[in-house]
């Protein structure tokens, strides 16, 4: 059971035969207040990773075109693995995927931007 759980049951007046006072009711709002703003603020800041694929995400940005291109290809142009290529491309904007067939390997995503 997590802390919010405890707090909503607490609100909620459904602890199994416990009485609950209105000070125990106050206090459990006060609780998940300072957790939703506790989320809230983690929420807004950037984590390393993020902050470390910003340029990364501007690179292939600029690499990307009108016509589609594999991950690989992406990965080679910006020097980077291709599954580093792969997960990042979805995060540009404007980026669009569609089925490419590649002889010998099956069909693989493409990128490009609309």
């Amino acid at each position: 059971m997590t802390q919010r759980e405890f707090y909503t049951m607490v609100i909620e007046n459904q602890m199994d035969g416990t009485e609950i006072s209105d000070e125990m009711v106050a206090f459990a709002k006060e609780a998940i207040a300072k957790l939703d703003e506790r989320n809230a603020k983690k929420a807004s800041k950037e984590s390393k990773t993020q902050i470390a694929n910003k340029p990364i995400i501007e690179a292939i940005s600029r690499v990307l075109t009108d016509e589609p291109m594999l991950a690989s290809k992406i990965a080679e142009l910006c020097e980077i693995s291709t599954q580093k290529a792969s997960a990042l491309v979805k995060k540009v904007e404007g980026v669009q995927s569609v089925d490419v067939k590649v002889k010998g390997k099956g069909t693989q995503k493409g990128y490009f931007l609309a």
